[in-house]
């Protein structure tokens, strides 16, 4: 039974926010991804679109989230489903840091508006 251990995850930096690895092949994982995300007060993230379905849960704190066009607040305990082929903006607009779980498929990347694809190692 593979366990991951607090203490063996793995931090990426990327945009200003932390993403914390737990789920992916190198700990085990066949099919899914999983991490935290910190995201720190004032932190936007440039708009993204994703090449699987994600599943982002709101731990703690409030953000901004636009989705295809459309913005929503969101707060702690509300979940978002994101679409494959969906653009996405993080925004935290409070005074403290928001924390999340996503979960994907691996194999996650995301297009950023320049065309730039990013490969997340915390999706792969």
């Amino acid at each position: 039974m593979p366990v991951v251990r607090s203490s063996d995850a793995v931090a990426h930096e990327i945009h200003g926010a932390r993403f914390v690895s737990y789920a992916t092949p190198r700990t085990g994982s066949r099919e899914l991804a999983a991490w935290r995300g910190e995201i720190p007060a004032g932190t936007k993230a440039p708009a993204h679109t994703v090449t699987k379905e994600e599943i982002f849960h709101l731990l703690d704190g409030e953000l901004l989230i636009t989705l295809d066009g459309r913005t929503e607040r969101v707060g702690a305990g509300d979940t978002l489903i994101i679409n494959a082929g969906a653009t996405l903006t993080v925004e935290n607009p409070t005074a403290e840091t928001a924390v999340t779980w996503v979960t994907t498929s691996l194999g996650l990347e995301a297009e950023l508006a320049d065309g730039t694809r990013i490969v997340p190692p915390w999706a792969n």
